[in-house]
């Protein structure tokens, strides 16, 4: 999760310097400039390459980099090497002897070569780096779909821009405005959009009259691409999950859609768990900020937490990820908070975060209170710690309290 959001918060303020009215090929050759300059180091980037889609082929517009011969002007694409990359939309070509290397187009002639593929009919991007020694096939894989992803949510963004008021529509129609009564639980939940649409979300999954199902997740960015893929995620879960399924499964099978998926965000971190009456709690964290359970140390009858983080990584980038469940319990008397980057990644003057260790303190100075009080205290405390400006992201917040049972004689 970490590479993932560092990958993506560079590339976010790679974007955030382009200029937003720009057209589609201009802004994908000054990406490329840009990118590659930042990016050369890390992912072992030789020069690059990009191709826009013309009537008779895909015609080159950029080159960066340091070119040992002229690249090819055109490119055919009914040609196997071009035909890898549209299909897989990220190639990668380690034998540039094979019969697909991309040296049969006339591009970086014995040498290892990725490809990358963004944009709709009529107007498809096709960029090829020159990979030097020192690559690593799972970095550059991940890292690449991770831009793949970002590339294609921005020029989305350009494609539809205008059209926020149905998109926050169709969201408001999506998400619940109230938590589900659920017996012996006191519920909360809030989330604050930084733009009209937002890339946060909650939801609660009614299982039967013993178990709820309970989901919070973030699309990395905000605006209209981040709630596509809010759309998509929370209708994935909503048609996926049912009693008696396991829900590694389900998760599984929602990283392929979100991974095919061209009009979506980046990628998003997604926090699943069904909470059965008694206490106990399966959950699946998909890269999400691990909530916490605050309960009473057994020994020393001090409040104390623990993270949830069971799981596995976030779903987007990679088309096949595998995920493990986690097991954790509710006793009477406990809390357990789920909150999204918008909480924790809230800054003061200084540029220092609000921070895990902040909110716990919240929590355990007022876990005697109810859900709604406990929520009210966390956003009171994130938004004082920002001096009262506005949020800079998306920020959401869910808590779920145990009830005490009655006193006898009650």
């Amino acid at each position: 999760m970490d590479s993932a959001k560092l990958l993506y918060r560079r590339l976010d303020a790679l974007f955030g310097e382009l200029k937003p009215r720009r057209q589609q090929p201009k802004l994908l050759e000054a990406f490329l400039e840009e990118a590659f300059a930042r990016l050369r180091d890390d992912l072992r980037l030789l020069a690059g390459l990009l191709y826009v889609e013309r009537r008779d082929g895909f015609v080159l517009t950029k080159a960066v980099g340091d070119l040992a011969t002229a690249p090819a002007e055109t490119l055919d694409p009914s040609r196997p090497p071009l035909q890898q990359v549209i299909g897989h939309r990220v190639y990668i070509f380690g034998n540039p002897d094979a019969d697909d290397a991309p040296a049969r187009l006339g591009l970086f002639p014995r040498a290892a070569t990725a490809g990358l593929f963004v944009g709709e009919r009529p107007q498809r991007f096709a960029l090829f780096f020159l990979l030097g020694n020192g690559w690593e096939i799972d970095e550059l894989d991940f890292a690449l779909n991770t831009i793949r992803t970002a590339l294609d949510a921005r020029l989305a963004d350009v494609r539809v821009r205008g059209s926020f008021r149905e998109a926050a529509e169709i969201q408001r129609s999506l998400l619940v405005e109230e938590p589900p009564a659920f017996a012996g639980f006191d519920i909360a939940c809030r989330s604050v959009p930084t733009e009209e649409v937002g890339g946060d979300f909650y939801d609660f999954h009614d299982l039967g009259s013993h178990i709820l199902g309970l989901s919070i997740g973030d699309a990395s960015g905000h605006g209209l691409p981040a709630a596509l893929v809010v759309r998509d995620v929370v209708t994935g879960l909503r048609m996926g999950i049912e009693k008696e399924l396991k829900i590694a499964h389900v998760f599984t099978k929602l990283n392929r859609v979100i991974h095919r998926s061209r009009l979506s965000s980046r990628f998003v971190s997604v926090f699943y768990a069904e909470l059965e009456v008694d206490g106990n709690l399966v959950y699946i964290n998909a890269g999400h900020p691990p909530p916490v359970v605050f309960f009473r140390h057994p020994k020393e009858g001090r409040p104390a937490c623990a993270e949830l983080t069971a799981g596995g990584t976030v779903i987007g980038p990679l088309p096949e990820v595998r995920f493990r469940r986690g097991f954790a319990r509710l006793h009477p008397g406990e809390v357990l908070l789920m909150c999204t980057d918008g909480i924790l990644e809230r800054r003061d003057r200084a540029g220092e975060f609000f921070g895990t260790e902040r909110l716990k303190e919240v929590v355990r100075d007022s876990e005697s209170e109810s859900a709604g009080a406990i929520l009210d205290h966390v956003f009171e405390a994130a938004r004082d710690w920002g001096g009262s400006r506005p949020w800079e992201d998306d920020a959401t917040v869910v808590v779920v309290k145990r009830e005490e049972p009655p006193a006898a004689g009650e």
